[in-house]
């Protein structure tokens, strides 16, 4: 027998399984891919070990994952030639897949239930039967379990019986609620949430917000952005704020750090994490590392790679580690500002950028108050206060706008 297990490195604080890609009793070739795993940044793909059968699933769609446990077996491809298509003996005592309690429709193939279903079917006492499966083989998943709640909770309730004519029994005025629909919470979307709630309890929030002038970086935009397609490179508002973060961590080196209990660790190395929206899903954290040490197209195409391969879903798990601050570009969608911006723990900060529109504003030209219209966006810095204070976050953010606004149309 050859054993799947989970992959020991994962990004994210909890995997589940997703969906399985092959059935048992299916030919499965080494490094083929097996089974899906979801956690709250990332989808990942686990390949098998070997070649071989698929023998027995252990954790089915919905379970949770850990690191190390045994996601099925594969019979090698010797010793299964002779086997039925079908797995003959349960899986070995202690990891037992019950089968399914209740009654199974003709027709499906539901032959397992997880853990998980089957603790949902035990507490919300549900006739299995009347589910048709959408996983591997037609098993019954939690989202199906999810879907056939969500479904019962809709149906209007019987009737009670009417009160004898005798006696008199008062009714309370039926509540108007309106139309709704229950969405059963995905994995990735329940990860994200206690990560959010573990921040902010963590971590006391602070923000500070200051205005940026974007003329300078339009400019040099408008100027150089046909040269920087044809060397591979988006050049993209994103990559000048990676540039002038990590030109700004020169004056308050403390935003680059982690917290500790005994001790804080300040980063030489900028290495920057872009919040990327996986529409509805929510959104991963890919990471440039050693901004410091790039040059303007450097981070363009390094930005340009790894954006592209997250809404593909072929980031490597890797790259979404390793983050020592993070941008959230939140004005792609219209916000003007947004706070606080969560800070993406153990990190200590978070830039957050708002919408970028032309704002009437008052300027000196000579000795003499002018009225402009200029290109304006807010930008935000919120910090952990255990690490900086005021004065830092604010050195921090005045570098920062500096940067931008002063930046040069040549280079």
């Amino acid at each position: 027998m050859i054993d799947v297990p989970v992959p020991l490195e994962q990004e994210g604080t909890k995997a589940i399984v997703r969906n399985w890609l092959k059935k048992p009793g299916d030919h499965v070739l080494a490094d083929e891919p097996l089974v899906e795993l979801e956690t709250d940044k990332v989808t990942q793909e686990v390949a098998a070990p070997g070649e071989g059968i698929l023998e027995f699933i252990l954790l089915d769609t919905g379970a949770e994952a850990l690191p190390g446990a045994l996601l099925g077996k594969l019979r090698e491809i010797d010793a299964a030639s002779s086997l039925p298509e079908a797995p003959a003996a349960p899986p070995p005592a202690g990891r037992p897949v019950s089968p399914v309690q209740g009654s199974i429709r003709k027709g499906t193939a539901a032959a397992f239930l997880s853990p998980s279903v089957r603790r949902a079917v035990r507490e919300h006492a549900i006739d299995v039967g009347l589910i048709d499966g959408t996983g591997r083989g037609g098993r019954i998943t939690r989202a199906d379990i999810n879907q056939h709640l969500a479904e019962r909770a809709s149906r209007p309730a019987a009737m009670p019986p009417a009160p004898s004519p005798a006696i008199s029994v008062p009714v309370a005025p039926a509540q108007a609620n309106g139309a709704m629909r229950s969405v059963p919470h995905d994995g990735m979307r329940l990860a994200i949430a206690r990560n959010m709630l573990d921040s902010v309890t963590a971590a006391p929030h602070v923000t500070a917000v200051f205005e940026a002038d974007f003329s300078a970086i339009i400019a040099h935009r408008e100027r150089h952005k046909a040269e920087f397609l044809k060397a591979g490179a988006r050049l993209t508002f994103t990559a000048y704020l990676m540039a002038a973060a990590a030109e700004a961590m020169k004056v308050a080196p403390a935003i680059n750090s982690r917290w500790h209990e005994d001790r804080l660790d300040i980063f030489e190395g900028v290495h920057i994490g872009i919040g990327t929206a996986l529409g509805d899903k929510g959104l991963i954290v890919p990471v440039v590392s050693d901004v410091q040490e790039l040059s303007l197209l450097g981070i363009a195409r390094r930005l340009t790679d790894i954006t592209d391969r997250a809404r593909d879903g072929r980031i490597a798990p890797a790259e979404l580690r390793g983050g020592t601050f993070t941008i959230s570009n939140h004005g792609v969608s219209g916000s003007l500002l947004a706070t606080p911006i969560i800070i993406v723990q153990p990190q200590s900060a978070i830039l957050g950028v708002g919408k970028l529109e032309k704002r009437v504003v008052v300027r000196e030209v000579g000795g003499i108050d002018t009225i402009q219209i200029r290109p304006l966006s807010y930008v935000s810095l919120t910090i952990d206060h255990r690490v900086v204070d005021g004065h830092q976050t604010n050195l921090w953010l005045a570098r920062f706008v500096e940067v931008i606004e002063n930046w040069p149309l040549e280079g």
